[in-house]
């Protein structure tokens, strides 16, 4: 920081080691005797944050950094989540100008409340940045700050704040359960004590996925409550039944369920009430253009007035979006189980060959990009020697899935079907891509491992692919980087070359495609550092399970890319 650093650097002192977010240099703000001290920048997110304010929210700095203080911290007096239109510390950060106040609230890393005084003055976190400075102070709280129940009348900018803040946050992942938590925090506890949420699986049954009860600033899941539910009967008039059947929303009460039950389904919820000590509940369905998902229920204990009938209006619009977002996030996780099982059926049975082991794994991407087209393949050829193949086509799809299909095929059909030398056998590949309607590219390497005197010896072209790690038995290591050449598919003439070399006794030879070492913010060489200090340190480990070993300890956790990995190892 450069203004940034002399308007913290006045308040707050130098007070610790350097941190960087986002590939800037970062600075510790030093304690301030009891205050917390944060410095978010232009887009809200904490860019520096001093001991004192780790502890006070009972979080570890790590947490802090990059996340959005607001998003994170920043609630109502009964803990709920609050829109930013309604911010009273955004307005001097957005002015630019110096406020402070009393009785806000800050969630601490155990979901307790913390109600602090705080002041947030402008500076600078970068030459053209601009932030802002957030000191806070944890105050005892008197009967006027305590947490207290919200009225249960909103306003209608009240209202439409909410819907907007709804849709923002539940169209933000395409991740049932994170979905589920988001939806769970805007209602609890702003509209209810309690919320139940009951979901249609796609077998055709009924789970009740939630139940959620707001107890001293923290939220609880009532896990006894959260079961299978019985099944949902079509001729029955309860309210839960009409709503899981898309039916309406409806108004309910203890007294709802005192006549005999029509239902297994009236009997649970009778049982509910009971458990919960409901005296005031209202449901809605959960459901899209196409189909119900589900039923969401809010529920009063605590706070004396009972729903209304614009309270209902208001959590069907919710519960409306809210299914939206579940089905879009079933659709996407869906079409995702395809691809990867499409994927993972493409990949082989590793074959056995005498004198030598072999070892893989492959791992899809663990958010967004959770299928791609990397591949591994090992496979006997008919002069007695094993092809060995690692590849990646481009792209992070369903399409790149099946281009990784064609490409490992026609690899296999052309090393099998020809005695010709790896180079050869990829510049025929390369020609066969090129000729693809859809235009595939792809970095590969293969390889040849041939029987020799009581030996092995690999012979090996790539095309664009990271290079092989080979470690030597005695800890020597090194890239087998000759035979480099371009990826496949640019449609750009090349004649690639081969290497040779004989397998020492003992050496482990492995393949990997580049999600096991890229990482946003670090360069290739480090990665490539990284995976060979642990293949060293685990070449003596029995290589079943070598791979899954080097994945754990290697593979960056904000990768967001697939990772195929391929192992060999020759005898003594």
């Amino acid at each position: 920081m450069n203004e940034g650093r002399s308007a913290g650097h006045a308040a707050a002192g130098d007070g610790g080691p350097s941190v960087t977010v986002d590939g800037a240099r970062r600075r510790h703000l030093g304690d301030l005797s009891d205050a917390g001290a944060l410095v978010v920048d232009a887009q809200g997110r904490i860019v520096e944050v001093n001991r004192r304010a780790a502890n006070l929210l009972r979080r570890p700095a790590e947490e802090l950094l990059g996340r959005d203080a607001h998003d994170l911290l920043h609630r109502g007096r009964s803990g709920e989540t609050l829109p930013p239109s309604v911010c009273v510390m955004r307005e001097p950060f957005v002015a630019g100008r110096t406020a402070q106040g009393e009785e806000e609230w800050f969630e601490r890393g155990d979901g307790s409340l913390m109600p602090i005084s705080w002041v947030v003055t402008a500076c600078r976190t970068g030459t053209e940045q601009r932030g802002a400075l957030v000191l806070f102070h944890e105050v005892t709280a008197s009967p006027s700050t305590e947490p207290a129940h919200p009225s249960p009348a909103m306003s209608e900018l009240d209202r439409l704040a909410l819907l907007a803040e709804t849709t923002t946050r539940l169209t933000s992942t395409l991740d049932a359960d994170e979905t589920l938590r988001q939806l769970i925090r805007l209602v609890v506890p702003l509209l209810a004590d309690w919320v139940v949420i009951d979901l249609l699986t796609e077998e055709g049954g009924v789970t009740r996925a939630a139940v959620v009860h707001h107890e001293n600033g923290v939220l609880r899941h009532r896990r006894n409550l959260e079961v299978p539910m019985p099944p949902v009967p079509q001729e029955s008039s309860m309210p839960l039944s009409r709503a899981l059947r898309g039916v309406t929303a409806a108004l309910i009460g203890p007294s709802t369920y005192q006549g005999e039950p029509d239902s297994d389904v009236a009997v649970m919820q009778r049982k509910l009430f009971q458990a919960t000590g409901m005296h005031s509940a209202c449901i809605a369905p959960m459901r899209t253009v196409r189909e119900v998902v589900g039923a969401m229920t809010l529920g009063r204990s605590e706070r004396p007035a009972p729903f209304t009938g614009a309270d209902l209006v208001l959590l069907e619009d919710i519960a409306r979006r809210a299914g939206i977002a579940l089905d879009n996030a079933r659709l996407y996780e869906r079409q995702r189980r395809v691809a990867e099982t499409m994927q993972r059926h493409l990949l082989p049975q590793l074959p056995r060959v005498p004198g030598l082991e072999l070892d893989a794994c492959y791992l899809p991407a663990p958010h967004a990009s959770d299928v791609g087209g990397d591949w591994y393949d090992a496979f006997a050829l008919p002069d007695g020697a094993i092809g060995l193949v690692i590849g990646d086509v481009v792209g992070h799809d369903l399409d790149a899935a099946a281009g990784m299909a064609q490409v490992c095929n026609m690899l296999r059909a052309y090393a099998a079907d020809l005695e010709e030398s790896p180079s050869k056998i990829l510049n025929r590949l390369d020609q066969a891509v090129s000729r693809i309607a859809e235009t595939t590219m792809a970095t590969v390497v293969f390889a040849r491992v041939e029987p020799l005197d009581g030996g092995w010896r690999l012979r090996w072209s790539s095309a664009g692919h990271p290079p092989p790690l080979l470690i030597e038995s005695d800890g020597r290591s090194r890239y087998l980087e000759e035979a480099g050449g371009l990826l496949l598919g640019t449609g750009i003439g090349t004649e690639r070359q081969d290497a040779v070399l004989d397998l020492p006794p003992r050496a482990t030879l492995l393949f990997y495609t580049d999600g096991l070492i890229e990482s946003p913010g670090h360069s290739l060489d480090e990665g490539m550092d990284r995976l060979r200090q642990h293949a060293v340190s685990l070449s003596h480990h029995p290589l079943p399970g070598l791979c899954d070993l080097l994945l754990a300890a290697v593979r960056p956790a904000n990768n967001e890319d697939d990772v195929a990995m391929l192992a060999l190892r020759t005898p003594g």
